[in-house]
């Protein structure tokens, strides 16, 4: 993928500055390899995984690893390793296409998100040059498969409160790990554990670990709400040796390779389930499609139109959030690289960088694919709930994915945390604007009007506005409770859901702004339906998160200036939303699918 945009803003910067439709990246700016490695993906799941759902179900000894090595064998599990390790060395933005395109096979893209990003990526990004010539080339090709043991029963949103022991031996030549991991994902077949332990009670520590390593044991594979076809185990560690050169990166450095390495996974997940709702979607269609009540397919009728068009509504939104994101990383990375960083330390500064978005994403990624396959249970209506229709099994397996790579909870506060560090550490300037915003709190507002030029130039105003509400309640939040913000949750998350929504309202909104100059107005009319409808339901939320903080921190005076304050952030003309989705369910129905 060639960079011609220029550089990106920085990591939350998107909350205080606009951003250029030409300096986004958007679906349609895939190129034709990327489109083939997307389509070849489409084409395993359908072939190879959809067929053997049951039987992956049911754990049938040996079938995973089967489809795992196939998909190894295909080169799908080598597309960010680099070449003198067996891999592809392609760029971020065709890692999240490739992540996209096994995202609809249910338990299948569990086990390959597993194997391929927080059980490799580790090695890749922190290994030494000898670990790196031992097991990327196995990982890379399939003949080794991994797994990632963070989590211990006692610590799961708390990493570093892990437990699991690493003594130092006699000799000098091995550490012995003692513990217990849990809901270690693919460890039924796994060859390399990435392990997560303490030396000296406190220096938290990745390993390497091979599974025929004395003393390491497995329990039984746990009984599941969904994701049923993954192995799920325990794993445990009884004086079990592991050579000292087995260390991965730095002694007490470990939380820098679990954290990093989960902002990748972040917004990797966020691909992964933008796959699973694109497949949802479509499958709501078709059955809308076929299914005749009163005489006709439920599709013509309004409710269930409302349903398909507000599903495909939320996916084009985070798929247009998710690609932005993606190649903002990958343009921060060329930059470093530019700037002298190796290729590895780049990718991962500038997922740091992008940390914030990352975690904006996973947050919406998951729970689109909640709210889309709940919509397609009920478009199902009674069928829906069979097990022996798709919807069942769609629906739980989506639940899992608010709570993989950090809870939604936990993404939520790390968002904003990280925001109102970035501002207090001056890598973004948030107190000038936020200052800008309390001035005009205290201005009467003009009357004058702008001349409206270009596609959504109202609905950038509504955004700027929307993003001076964010501020607003922020900056009065952090004057409120200073160092004690962080455990006023209720309030962070009311911002958290504050940002995340413009963040995933202006994407859309730059998405269809940028192709309309390439194809057209017209050709995207449909597309700015769905962008004015995400933003109409965007102002909605900030309104009412924004309502809710305010009467939280204020009383009297400072409340009503606030909440008009508010009132006049979050004020828009009405839209004719139901025309506008009326208009994207003809679209689907017509074509039988998901069609953006």
């Amino acid at each position: 993928m060639e960079v011609t945009q220029k550089a990106p803003l920085k990591g939350g910067e998107f909350i205080i500055k606009p951003t250029a439709a030409q300096d986004v990246f958007t679906p349609a700016d895939f190129t034709e390899e990327q489109n083939y490695m997307h389509q070849t993906c489409l084409d395993f799941v359908g072939t190879e995984v959809q067929p053997l759902l049951e039987r992956l179900d049911n754990h049938e000894e040996g079938l995973m690893r089967g489809l795992m090595e196939k998909a190894g064998h295909l080169g799908l599990f080598g597309v960010s390793v680099p070449e003198q390790f067996g891999g592809l060395d392609m760029d971020f933005p065709t890692a999240l296409r490739v992540t996209e395109g096994v995202g609809g096979g249910h338990s299948f893209p569990v086990a390959f998100a597993a194997h391929t990003g927080i059980a490799l990526l580790p090695i890749l990004y922190f290994g030494n040059e000898e670990q790196k010539a031992k097991y990327l080339p196995g990982l890379t090709s399939g003949e080794l498969m991994g797994a990632y043991c963070l989590t211990e029963p006692g610590s799961g949103s708390d990493a570093l409160g892990a437990k699991t022991k690493a003594v130092l031996n006699a000799e000098g030549t091995h550490y012995v790990l003692n513990g217990q991991k849990m809901w270690i994902t693919n460890a039924g077949f796994a060859d390399v554990f990435i392990v997560f332990a303490q030396i000296d009670g406190d220096k938290f520590t990745g390993f390497i670990v091979e599974k025929n390593t004395p003393g390491l044991s497995l329990g039984n594979e746990e009984h599941k709400m969904g994701i049923q076809g993954s192995s799920t185990r325990q794993v445990f560690f009884a004086d079990a040796p592991v050579p000292k050169e087995n260390v991965l990166g730095e002694i007490g450095k470990g939380h820098l390779i679990a954290f990093n390495v989960l902002n990748i996974g972040r917004i990797k997940l966020a691909a992964a389930c933008l796959g699973a709702t694109k497949m949802a979607a479509t499958l709501s269609v078709k059955y809308a499609n076929e299914r005749v009540q009163f005489k006709m397919p439920i599709a013509k009728f309004g409710a269930i139109r409302y349903k398909l068009a507000q599903q495909a509504i939320r996916i084009y939104a985070v798929e247009s959030a998710i690609y932005r994101a993606g190649s903002d990383i990958y343009r921060m990375e060329q930059q470093l690289m530019a700037e002298g960083k190796g290729a590895n330390e780049a990718l991962l500064g500038a997922a740091r960088e992008f940390a914030v978005e990352c975690a904006i994403l996973k947050v919406e990624g998951s729970e689109v694919l909640d709210y889309v396959v709940d919509e397609g249970v009920q478009i199902y209506g009674g069928y829906g709930f069979s097990a022996d229709y798709p919807m069942d099994r769609a629906y739980r397996d989506s639940r899992i994915n608010r709570i993989f790579e950090g809870t939604n909870e936990i993404n939520r506060l790390l968002a904003v945390d990280m925001i109102l560090k970035k501002g207090l550490k001056g890598e973004i300037d948030l107190m000038g604007p936020a200052m800008a915003v309390q001035q005009e709190l205290l201005s009467i507002p003009s009357l004058s009007q702008e001349e409206e030029t270009g596609l959504f130039s109202k609905e950038f105003k509504t955004i700027a506005n929307l993003k001076k509400a964010v501020l607003m309640v922020a900056g009065t939040a952090v004057q409120k409770y200073a160092a004690t913000l962080a455990k006023e949750q209720e309030l962070l998350m009311n911002i958290a859901d504050m940002a995340i929504k413009v963040y995933t309202a202006e994407s859309t909104l730059l998405r269809v702004e940028k192709e309309a100059g390439t194809k057209g107005v017209e050709a995207l009319s449909v597309q700015a339906d769905m962008a004015r409808v995400y933003l109409t339901d965007t102002v909605d939320t900030v309104e009412k998160s924004g309502k809710d903080a305010i009467g939280s921190m204020c009383e009297g005076d400072e409340q009503r200036l606030l909440t008009m304050g508010l009132k006049r952030f979050t004020k828009t003309e009405l839209l004719n939303v139901r025309d506008a989705r009326r208009r994207v369910a003809a679209v689907l129905i017509e074509a039988n699918e998901y069609a953006f």
